[in-house]
């Protein structure tokens, strides 16, 4: 897939502390609003497949729903392991993705 940025909410659509799930093509993207700047992260939790966007963010961390493992949606960073490994221990970074804002809209480079 080309390089582009393409729209995926308008900045009203997701409030401060707030996040949404957005999907481009076949990737699955959460964009969070951190004191008012987004920020874009795959959505799918890389430990067991988790669905971010249903989890808690606080801060700039979102904790995943189904085994606690936490992130960083700055980063990507994992800041902590899940509660539970299961038959998988490792956990690696999310994907990030840039975010520009344009005419109120929020923009990704995919």
């Amino acid at each position: 897939m080309e390089s582009r940025f393409v729209r995926v909410a308008g900045i009203s659509d997701i409030d401060i502390g707030k996040m949404q799930k957005v999907t481009v093509g076949d990737i699955s993207i959460l964009i969070a609003n951190v004191n008012g700047n987004f920020f874009a992260v795959d959505s799918v939790c890389t430990h067991f497949g988790g669905d971010l966007s249903e989890g808690i963010l606080e801060g700039n961390i979102v904790t995943c729903p189904v085994h606690k493992a936490r992130f960083d949606v700055i980063s990507g960073k994992v800041v902590s392991p899940p509660a539970e490994a299961l038959d998988r221990p490792d956990i690696e970074n999310l994907s990030t993705y840039l975010v520009k804002i344009e005419n109120k809209d929020i923009l990704i480079r995919i």
